[in-house]
């Protein structure tokens, strides 16, 4: 099975963008459902970056016009394919990250479900954030998330869209993220799907943004680590 992360870099351009570098103790994440068969846009990401600011902007359902990113703002892009699927995770940072890798989750063993799911794993100045996508069996996705923790080690933060309704526990993690809406099943039905769980971190704030194009509101999170 072929899963392939790629670094696709730019030249960071501060200047055009106002972004500045990582910071030592203060990192802030963005994460976005984009929608990859109508939604949000490559100028629609841009416009968040340019107003938020972010160190970190991590994207589900990313298509491979998203790899185009870098051309507009600078910084570097790591995309992550899945088997067999047009769409996948993938990150924009303000600078290149310290390691990346792709984590392969549990996935359903019955003919014809969603293929294996990948987390996206990076290490961000001593901090481990893991791009989540998780499958929507609600017993399916927690074992999503006992592998990641498994997998992780010291300050984590599990990011994305969870699918997950109802509380998310897992052990040593507590679930920071804004308890808004983030997406409306069949535009009526209201969920928090999208999450933040954070290990050995403090929550600076959490908020969430307009959907725009997309059926998910963009989450932000600002998180503090450090003695």
């Amino acid at each position: 099975m072929h899963v392939s992360i790629k670094d696709a870099s730019a030249t960071i351009r501060p200047d055009a963008t106002g972004v500045g570098k990582l910071s030592e103790r203060l990192l802030k994440l963005v994460s976005w459902n984009l929608l990859h068969r109508s939604g949000a846009m490559v100028h629609h990401i841009v416009e968040i970056i340019e107003k938020e600011k972010p160190d970190l902007f991590l994207m589900q359902e990313a298509t491979e016009e998203i790899g185009t990113l870098p051309s507009f703002v600078g910084g570097k892009f790591y995309a992550q394919s899945w088997p067999g699927k047009r769409h996948g995770l993938a990150a924009w940072s303000v600078e290149s990250l310290e390691s990346s890798r792709a984590l392969a989750l549990p996935a359903s063993k019955l003919p014809g479900r969603f293929p294996t799911r990948f987390s996206q794993i990076f290490e961000v100045d001593g901090v481990t954030v893991a791009n989540v996508h998780l499958s929507h069996g609600q017993l399916l996705n927690r074992r999503q998330l006992r592998q990641i923790a498994h997998a992780t080690e010291g300050p984590t933060a599990i990011i994305g869209d969870f699918n997950a309704v109802g509380p998310t526990i897992l052990p040593g993690f507590r679930d920071a993220g804004p308890r808004n809406t983030t997406h409306y099943a069949q535009k009526v039905i209201p969920f928090r799907l999208d999450r933040c769980l954070i290990r050995e971190l403090r929550v600076v704030s959490g908020r969430t943004l307009n959907r725009g194009s997309s059926d998910h509101h963009p989450i932000v999170m600002k998180i503090e680590h450090g003695d």
